[in-house]
């Protein structure tokens, strides 16, 4: 076993909050950690925290936050995933799959039948992998001074319930993007 593996198979933590700091830890401080500037989007901070630590150091995490939603005419709502992180170093160890996990498994008790995330089109094929499908249909959410925008990364989708449909019908997320 090399010195870079742990003997004990990481386990995931309920953080209370998730700062700046705390994402620094993970991805290193820097203006652009998500590589999503170039949208010129304003985000919502998540409500619950999912997270992996390593000797100490926070290594990974995903967050959620339940949202209102219109799928076509129909108003609904949807677990947001977002701030899923990894540290650059441990990528490809199955961390994004187990933060991810676990939050899911939160988000089935939260009431809404699917949950929904933005990412960047290089980071689609490590979704479908944990389950998640993409959407053709464009999203709109909205933006401070009363804006709706076309969001510009890909919005994809995965089931909380077993019976749970997504139909092909446009979306409008009713608030800022998670």
């Amino acid at each position: 076993m090399s010195d870079n593996q742990s003997a004990v198979a990481p386990a995931v933590v309920r953080l209370p909050r998730y700062t700046r700091a705390e994402q620094d830890e993970i991805l290193g401080a820097g203006d652009d950690p998500f590589g999503v500037a170039a949208a010129g989007l304003t985000w919502l901070p998540k409500e619950d925290h999912f997270a992996v630590r390593q000797g100490g150091r926070l290594v990974a995490h995903a967050g959620l936050l339940r949202l209102p939603v219109a799928i076509g005419d129909a108003g609904t709502e949807v677990v947001g995933v977002g701030g899923v992180a990894v540290a650059p170093g441990l990528r490809g160890r199955g961390l994004a799959r187990l933060v991810v996990a676990a939050a899911l498994d939160h988000a089935r008790t939260m009431g809404p039948r699917h949950a929904l995330l933005f990412c960047r089109p290089s980071l689609v094929p490590l979704y479908r992998r944990l389950g998640w499908h993409p959407l053709d249909q464009d999203v709109r959410v909205e933006q401070p001074g009363d804006r709706l925008v076309t969001m510009p990364l890909r919005t994809m989708v995965t089931p909380l319930r077993d019976d749970a449909h997504w139909p092909a019908e446009p979306v409008r997320l009713f608030s800022l993007p998670m």
